[in-house]
C-alpha cells in the first residue's frame, strides 16, 4: 500500500529486456535505504527490488505490467516518481494507493495559471473507470484531486512544490502516464455494473 506522496525522483540508468520482461535500473537518493524484495512504486507501479549496487537498484516488470502501464515507454535518462510502501502508524497524507495501475492516459493540455499548472488527461472510458469532481486520482504515483471531471478526461491542478518534486515538470502534450483510480470509486462502479 502507498499514499501517493512522492519521496524521490529517480533516474533510469539502464533498461535490459529478457524474454518478455524488462529489468529497470534506477539511480535514487533512497537506494541506500532499500533492501532486496522491497516494494517500491515507480510512476505508480508497484515493483520489487531484485538487486542493489552502489546508488542504483534494479526492478523487473513482466509483460502484463508492460502491457498495461507506461513503463514500456521508458528510456535511459527518464525521471520516475518513487515511493516506498507506507509504514503502519504513519500519517496517510495522500489517499490509499495500491500501486496497481488501472490504465494509461495521455496528457492533452498543460496550462500555466499564475503560479500553478493545470494538466488535462484523456483516457479510454470503455474500461469503466471513472473520476468525480474533488475525488482522488493517482497520476504516475502522485496522489491528486480531480477537477473538471468528464467521461473520458479530467484535470488536476499542480502546486509549485508538486511540480518541482515529481516528474510532472517533464510532461508535454502527448506524454503517456499511469492512472490508478480511487479504490472506493472502483468498488462502487463495479457494484453498479453488477446491479444493472
Amino acid at each position: 500500500m502507498f499514499t501517493g506522496i512522492i519521496e524521490d525522483i529517480g533516474i533510469v540508468t539502464d533498461l535490459k529486456a529478457e524474454f518478455d520482461n524488462l529489468h529497470i535500473t534506477v539511480r535514487s537518493k533512497i537506494t541506500s535505504e532499500l533492501k532486496i524484495d522491497q516494494s517500491i512504486a515507480h510512476n505508480g507501479v508497484c515493483l520489487t527490488v531484485v538487486s542493489i549496487e552502489n546508488d542504483t537498484y534494479t526492478v523487473t516488470a513482466i509483460k502484463e505490467t508492460l502491457d498495461k502501464t507506461s513503463l514500456s515507454h521508458l528510456e535511459v535518462g527518464n525521471h520516475v516518481n518513487l515511493e516506498r510502501a507506507m509504514k503502519l502508524g504513519d500519517r496517510l497524507d495522500g489517499h490509499i494507493v495500491q500501486g496497481h495501475v488501472d490504465q494509461t492516459a495521455t496528457c492533452i493540455s498543460i496550462k500555466e495559471e499564475n503560479g500553478s499548472w493545470v494538466f488535462t488527461f484523456k483516457y479510454d472510458s470503455s474500461l469503466n473507470n471513472i473520476t468525480i469532481e474533488k475525488g482522488s486520482i493517482t497520476v504516475n504515483g502522485t496522489s491528486l484531486t480531480v477537477v473538471n471531471s468528464k467521461r473520458d478526461t479530467f484535470s488536476v491542478a499542480i502546486i509549485p512544490y508538486t511540480f518541482e518534486h515529481t516528474n510532472f515538470n517533464t510532461f508535454k502534450e502527448g506524454t503517456v502516464v499511469n492512472l490508478e483510480f480511487d479504490v472506493l470509486g472502483k468498488y462502487v462502479a463495479k457494484l453498479v455494473e453488477l446491479n444493472s
